[in-house]
């Protein structure tokens, strides 16, 4: 018996992904197979923590057998993750596999099963772990009605990508501004053959780069002492990105090569949250 289904992959972010390229980062992007169509998530530059923060929709998917055995046991979801070359095709960094919650047509669209909750899938490169995988994927049946009868897709309505159709609103986690600043009096120590570092600090595809020692045998500090920039995180601690850290050698003719790298997986320890001044106030009084 034939049914027919409409797939949502809701693929928001990724983290600690294989640096693919000699600089240390990669320009990722991701390909979702299901029976036999595929799609891509757009091409995100220089990152190893890329917020593609997009929903990938599969039209008039065509399963075969018993309506319950749909429901039970859906067939398996792959994604896989590239870095895209300016020349050539583009480059394998790992795989991860997931299974859809699906809705049938009889069914509502309601807690605590739907919308669905972004979840973590651990991203494989042979047999060695390559990042994670931060998204959720809702299997849909198409009843009598046709698609008109399916949940309606509530995007945010302040953004404008063009084709690309942002995480919907009840999956997308709920974000907050963040203001990360770096604090770097010197560069790191015990550099052998570097002349010329710099440090590069990243987030969530947002970062800041230390000004560049002209001649760290001489001077090893940093002309300027804090440095900040501004990103979007969300308010769930756990789905938090980590801050990667690179130092690069800066060479002739726009070179760099990379020295070292290091990822702070938690951020919960840097956070500094403002008193509540109602609850100061209530202190001083109460």
């Amino acid at each position: 018996e034939k049914q027919v289904f409409q797939l949502r992959a809701h693929m928001y972010q990724a983290r600690s992904l294989f640096a693919a390229d000699s600089s240390g980062l990669s320009d990722p992007f991701a390909r979702v197979f299901f029976i036999s169509q595929s799609q891509c998530t757009e091409v995100l530059n220089e990152t190893l923590c890329p917020t593609w923060d997009q929903l990938l929709v599969f039209d008039n998917v065509e399963l075969y057998g018993e309506a319950h055995e749909m429901r039970d046991d859906p067939p398996i979801i792959v994604i896989e993750i590239y870095d895209q070359d300016t020349v050539g095709k583009a480059d394998f960094m790992g795989r991860t596999f997931a299974k859809p919650v699906v809705k049938m047509s009889d069914e509502q669209y309601s807690p605590p099963r739907f919308p669905p909750q972004l979840e973590y899938y651990q991203i494989y490169r042979g047999n060695s772990t390559a990042g994670d995988l931060l998204a959720a994927f809702e299997l849909l049946q198409i009843g009598p009605g046709g698609k008109s009868d399916l949940p309606p897709i509530d995007g945010p309505t302040d953004m404008d990508r063009g084709p690309i159709l942002p995480v919907p609103l009840g999956i997308r986690p709920v974000l907050s501004r963040y203001r990360v600043e770096v604090k770097g009096p010197g560069a790191p120590v015990n550099l052998a053959q570097v002349d010329r570092p710099r440090v590069d600090i990243e987030c969530a595809g947002k970062g800041v780069q230390s000004a560049l020692i002209q001649n760290y045998k001489k001077n090893p500090n940093f002309s300027t002492l804090v440095k900040w920039f501004e990103v979007d995180l969300p308010e769930n601690e756990l789905l938090h990105p980590p801050l990667n850290i690179r130092v690069v050698d800066c060479r002739a003719f726009g070179r760099y090569t990379l020295v070292g790298s290091h990822a702070v997986s938690s951020l919960r320890k840097f956070i500094y949250r403002p008193p509540d001044k109602k609850a100061q106030h209530w202190n001083m009084t109460g």
